[in-house]
């Protein structure tokens, strides 16, 4: 089955158009690359640019706002400080922006489901590990010097 695009005007085949329940085909009027088009276009138009309209959207800042924060933080992660980090920490219960981590930050928090408990009780397993490890070190190097 075929299908014309209300915009480029061509006729494609259905595939080619996205899915849209509340028309009588159930296809949106037009092709995707017409719809993308238009997407893009009118997020530019309205917000700018993707990424503050994403940001606006997803978080309540613009671009201009994260990078104020960022600069802020010095230019680096507010967890573990490298340098350039590019997403935002947001409180999922309020939807507060805490700050701007670097992805290994961002998704440690998030494995840990934001937990200060399970946080604290990851580093004190650790520092207890590193004891660990510290005290068997010392053994083995005992048992090789007395071979």
């Amino acid at each position: 089955m075929r299908k014309r695009c209300a915009d480029c005007k061509q006729y494609k085949p259905v595939a080619e158009f996205p899915r849209n329940k509340n028309t009588k085909d159930g296809f949106h009027c037009y092709c995707k690359a017409c719809n993308n088009a238009r997407s893009y276009e009118s997020r530019q138009r309205l917000h700018g640019s993707t990424r503050h309209s994403h940001l606006k959207h997803r978080y309540g800042i613009g671009a201009d706002e994260f990078d104020e924060v960022v600069r802020q933080q010095g230019g680096v992660c507010a967890i573990c400080g490298r340098p350039d980090p590019e997403h935002v920490d947001h409180d999922h219960e309020t939807g507060d922006v805490r700050g701007i981590l670097c992805f290994n930050c961002n998704g440690g928090l998030g494995q840990f489901r934001d937990s200060i408990e399970s946080l604290l009780a990851a580093a004190m397993y650790l520092d207890d590990r590193d004891a660990q490890t510290l005290a068997l070190a010392a053994m083995t190097r005992s048992r090789v010097a007395n071979l």
